[in-house]
């Protein structure tokens, strides 16, 4: 083509159609050449068709770019070979702009991909959900934290806590709540804040959530261990002297040795000697109870070894069969599978097994048909669990939060701390103690490790 101008090119074309109207109008005047006429006329009718697509050319040209961006179809491409030097810089800016709306598209999604891993990857639970209960986000910590692996709407989750729910809905931006969940024979206090952020026009609440059982577990048995220690130091320095000089006493007023008692009445070295003697006896007593409560603070770290589960079971039942045997009660036990091994210290978790048989066997003194029952098995998360059951009396709902707190006992005669070393041991193998009780049916105590 000679011209490569838009505004030739038109010229030419209104040029030629106008020659081609003086043609069919001379025609039609001078001659009847009917079928040239109509040659001529169709010519004209094309031409006009022709300069009405070339001149729509800008306007075809700019929908396809904006429908290129209402799509985002940035396959798109306008080339720069045209018709003109101002066609030429239309389509070239087009491309300009595309590409510069595909870069920012995939900044876009780079950015996206980052928050998205960012997110999977943090520790703590994060889930954002509408005013209704439908969820927009949950990340693999939250997954984890409430059991389930894909969630629709927080309603879903009434089966793991209705009281977790029902504080999703009413929690508002800023606040803060402490719920506990019980589920699958585990315990886990869940510490929950809310923030409030608005997407798309609409209000969306995003939750983190983050256990703190075992935060709150090891607060607590520090706390303790603290005032054990405080407590046993004190009354260490106080007892130990008086035990000592009592027992002194005591051997100086034998009848056998010593000075010479003659001048003291008898009926008045008798009552002396019955006051020292109870001396002794108190205080020996003290230093036994003291020594008894210091073994909460003196826990060795754990040997950690690779070991077969049914040798510990064996080992255990071996111990207690002698006594549950005495008081009429069934003692069996059952591994799954039977080659199943344990990571932990063997010795401290046989002391934990014990302490658990004996608390059972206890609780089912004069209790006709009475039975124990030890197992062990791989939960669905792979973890290994280890369970002791009884049929005994059970534990009052009241009392089942209390009963790991050090010197808390049921019984009179219990020093209450066999519970609590229980619970510091699995904290120190990294797991849990969580009991589940029906009074008068069934009392299960879940070791996870």
């Amino acid at each position: 083509m000679a011209f490569r101008n838009f505004r030739a090119l038109c010229l030419l074309r209104v040029l030629a159609l106008s020659a081609s109207v003086c043609l069919v109008f001379y025609l039609l005047l001078k001659t009847n050449y009917y079928a040239t006429i109509a040659i001529a006329v169709i010519l004209t009718i094309y031409q006009i068709y022709a300069l009405i697509q070339f001149v729509d050319t800008t306007n075809l040209e700019l929908s396809h770019f904006l429908e290129a961006i209402r799509h985002a179809d940035f396959s798109q491409s306008f080339s720069a070979q045209g018709i003109g030097a101002g066609f030429d810089r239309l389509r070239l800016n087009f491309n300009e702009v595309l590409d510069a709306f595909h870069r920012a598209r995939a900044e876009k999604e780079e950015h996206y991909r980052y928050l998205q891993t960012v997110v999977q990857h943090v520790s703590v639970g994060l889930l954002c959900y509408q005013n209704d209960g439908r969820v927009e986000l949950m990340n693999g910590a939250a997954q984890r934290l409430l059991k389930t692996t894909s969630l629709d709407n927080i309603e879903s989750l009434e089966s793991f806590s209705r009281d977790l729910v029902a504080t999703l809905f009413r929690l508002k931006a800023g606040k803060k709540a402490l719920v506990k969940v019980e589920y699958d024979g585990d315990i886990s206090y869940l510490a929950i804040s809310a923030t409030e952020l608005r997407m798309r026009g609409q209000v969306f609440t995003l939750a983190s959530i983050h256990n703190i059982q075992s935060e709150l577990e090891e607060k607590e048995m520090e706390a303790w261990q603290n005032l054990v220690r405080v407590l046993t130091h004190e009354i260490m320095n106080s007892i130990t002297p008086i035990s000592s000089l009592a027992s002194t006493a005591h051997e100086l007023l034998q009848p056998a040795g010593g000075p010479d008692y003659r001048e003291i009445r008898p009926e008045v070295l008798l009552d002396i000697l019955e006051a020292v003697q109870t001396i002794e006896k108190r205080s020996q007593g003290l230093l036994h109870f003291v020594e008894t409560y210091r073994k909460m603070t003196r826990i060795p770290k754990p040997n950690f070894r690779i070991f077969p589960v049914t040798e510990l079971f064996a080992r255990a039942m071996q111990l207690m069969r002698r006594q549950a045997e005495e008081k009429a009660i069934g003692l069996r036990s059952s591994v799954e599978p039977q080659s199943l091994e344990l990571t932990a210290d063997p010795e401290l978790i046989e002391q934990v097994l014990i302490n658990l048989v004996l608390n059972s066997i206890q609780a089912l003194e004069d209790r006709p048909g009475g039975w124990i029952e030890l197992n062990a098995r791989i939960d669905s998360g792979s973890r290994t669990v280890i369970q002791v059951l009884d049929n005994g009396p059970g534990i009052l709902e009241e009392v089942k939060d209390k009963i790991f707190i050090p010197f808390f006992t049921t019984r009179q005669e219990g020093s209450g701390i066999g519970l609590s070393l229980a619970r510091q041991i699995m904290r120190l193998h990294h797991g849990t103690i969580s009991v589940q009780s029906r009074p008068n049916e069934l009392t299960v105590f879940t070791l996870k490790f």
